[in-house]
């Protein structure tokens, strides 16, 4: 008897699902794409596998037994908003290492939007003004901390590395310098036990970049106490999770004019239209498109990771990427 394998994913091309097609027949997996799960709900809700990011199969599909999310990010299928899965042994695999490329290259061109000004001279063109005056900073000689050193740290820290900055710390729990991308390595202890040094170095940077995921230990890693440590015109960029940073404290600090922060995630998405932030001149705001799956290079590597993944999967092995639910990553 086949397996069933649903595929319910955006921007797939003929060629991506080529390549599903190829490794579902190579593994004995009855196939069916779709646009969402109620398009054929007999289908989806009966299926062993499911390859998309729908946390309502999980929690309702008995025969669910692996879903694969083409996001990096898991907090649907997290508590609160997923307290369990129908069937409890079901794994939970995700596509992080898809999006670092991606989301380095928004980073890189946020952070110059910011240090070069350009928000305030597109007001002047857009206005038919010739002004040339703006002070601009740059990244040449500043001292850069990452918050979070996985994939999209990594790569970031590599494109970073070509505009010279005068350090490049990078902070995790693990205390491990990944590729040796860093000049050094601060530690993160677990939020609230005051393990950890990463805040030593607060006062010492000058651009702040965030790409942790929303676990509730990173849960407003980034607060009041913390945002003050910062020196005056740091910049905060954050391509992570919303709820890294205590967005109301942020708010209060860009409204003294003492930091500028360019944000793509925040703690309510979509960002209320009554919130201070769209009001923040110092806030380069995007609506959480940094990570999404238009780019090419990011549904390759989407794909590449699930179909590798089902050839694991059948033959018994372990998986890659394989979240722990508890743990939130």
């Amino acid at each position: 008897m086949e397996r069933k394998l649903a595929v319910i994913v955006p921007n797939l091309t003929e060629g991506h699902k080529d390549q599903i097609k190829a490794a579902a027949e190579r593994n004995g997996c009855e196939l069916c794409f779709l646009q969402t799960p109620e398009e054929d709900s007999a289908y989806t809700y009966n299926c062993e596998i499911v390859f998309g990011h729908w946390p309502e199969i999980a929690k309702t599909s008995k025969t669910l037994r692996w879903i694969a999310t083409p996001y990096a990010g898991v907090d649907q299928f997290l508590p609160p908003h997923t307290t369990e899965f129908a069937n409890p042994e079901a794994l939970l695999t995700n596509s992080s290492g898809a999006y670092g490329v991606t989301i380095a290259e928004h980073t890189v061109m946020v952070l110059l939007s910011i240090l070069r000004r350009d928000p305030e001279y597109r007001k002047v063109i857009a206005n038919k003004e010739w002004k040339r005056g703006l002070s601009i900073r740059s990244i040449y000689g500043s001292r850069i901390t990452l918050l979070g050193t996985g994939d999209i740290g990594q790569e970031t820290a590599k494109r970073l590395r070509a505009f010279e900055p005068k350090s490049i710390i990078g902070v995790n729990r693990s205390g491990n310098n990944p590729g040796n991308l860093f000049d050094s390595i601060k530690t993160a202890g677990t939020h609230g036990d005051g393990d950890g040094d990463w805040e030593s170095i607060l006062p010492e940077t000058d651009i702040l970049l965030i790409s942790l995921p929303g676990t509730k230990e990173a849960f407003h890693m980034l607060g009041k106490e913390q945002l003050a440590k910062l020196p005056d015109g740091a910049i905060v960029i954050n391509v992570g999770r919303g709820s890294v940073i205590d967005q109301q404290a942020l708010t209060e600090e860009l409204q003294r004019g003492r930091l500028s922060a360019g944000l793509d995630v925040f703690e309510q998405e979509p960002l209320p239209q009554e919130d201070p932030l769209w009001a923040a001149s110092n806030a380069f705001l995007t609506p959480h498109t940094a990570g999404n799956m238009t780019l090419t290079h990011t549904v390759d590597r989407i794909v590449e990771i699930f179909t590798e993944n089902l050839d694991h999967y059948i033959k018994g092995e372990p998986l890659s990427h394989l979240v722990d639910r508890r743990k939130g990553y």
